[in-house]
């Protein structure tokens, strides 16, 4: 099996319970929210525990989601997932239209300037109001760079795993 098949993606957590019939209340990372629907078999991994569901189906309450899950039956079994978060397989996703990327798939990626000076490698991104950012370590620096294409972002090659960016090293 091939790492790409092999990584995963955090797309939810399980926050809460609704009613006795074991429903749960679910955080959904996705875009739009109901896609983690769409994207099954979710891993569930809490407490160093990972188990592989299938058929978890939910509808949007409100500003939540509520969740059913095989195999959850009572209000007790549902109130044991609090807190576990949901993964599912990258290969799960739909591909990535052109210049869109999956943080995902950037992570781990060689950095380097258009004059070719290594900046490191993407240890991962975070969203902020105005962009996304990279998170670039190189063993002695962590570098915060914004993940704007064309501007700072010149290429993104995943089939090398590399990013060139206009940024000054110093920097």
């Amino acid at each position: 099996m091939s790492a790409e098949v092999e990584r995963r993606v955090l797309v939810g957590r399980i926050v809460g319970v609704s009613g006795t019939a074991g429903a749960v209340k679910l955080e959904s990372w996705t875009e739009p929210r109901m896609q983690i629907f769409r994207y099954q078999p979710w891993i569930l991994k809490s407490a160093g525990n990972e188990r592989e569901i299938r058929g978890c189906r939910g509808r949007e309450q409100g500003k939540g989601m509520i969740a059913t899950l095989p195999g959850v039956l009572d209000r007790e079994q549902a109130a044991a997932l609090i807190g576990t978060e949901i993964w599912v397989s990258r290969s799960a996703l739909p591909a990535s239209r052109p210049g869109e990327y999956y943080w995902t798939d950037l992570e781990g990626m060689d950095v380097a300037t258009v004059e070719g000076v290594s900046l490191g490698r993407v240890s991962h991104l975070f969203a902020t109001g105005a962009n996304d950012v990279m998170v670039v370590r190189d063993g002695e620096r962590e570098r915060m760079l914004p993940f704007v294409l064309e501007h700072y972002v010149k290429q993104v090659d995943l089939s090398a795993g590399r990013i060139v960016v206009d940024w000054d090293p110093d920097f």
